[in-house]
């Protein structure tokens, strides 16, 4: 059986698209460093070494969006293609996990 049909990536400009898979690259490194999550040390370096590229390639994709004149963020048609490329599951990873039920408070 095929997985549904994903829905569309919402119109975007190069510059916008860009900006969301730059800011995924970010997330997703952060969510292998983040020390409440199982891992090894190794790969936390690894992707902290990393972060600092994916965060200059960031940088550099909202300056070329200042330079064009895209001045404004549209957050609800950047959020929907952040949903369809799994944005919200990616960034989970970053916080903290649920706390387990049998742990005294």
């Amino acid at each position: 059986m095929l997985p549904p049909e994903l829905p569309p990536l919402p119109a975007l400009t190069r510059a916008e698209a860009e900006l969301i898979d730059r800011y995924l690259d970010v997330v997703d490194l952060l969510g292998r460093i983040n020390p409440a999550r199982p891992g090894d040390t190794y790969r936390g370096l690894r992707a902290a070494q990393a972060l600092v590229g994916r965060a200059t390639a960031l940088r550099d994709a909202l300056e070329l969006m200042h330079t064009r004149g895209e001045n404004e963020l549209h957050a609800s048609t950047l959020a929907r293609a952040l949903r369809v490329l799994d944005g919200e599951r990616r960034a989970a990873r970053v916080t903290l996990p649920p706390e387990p039920e049998d742990s005294p408070a």
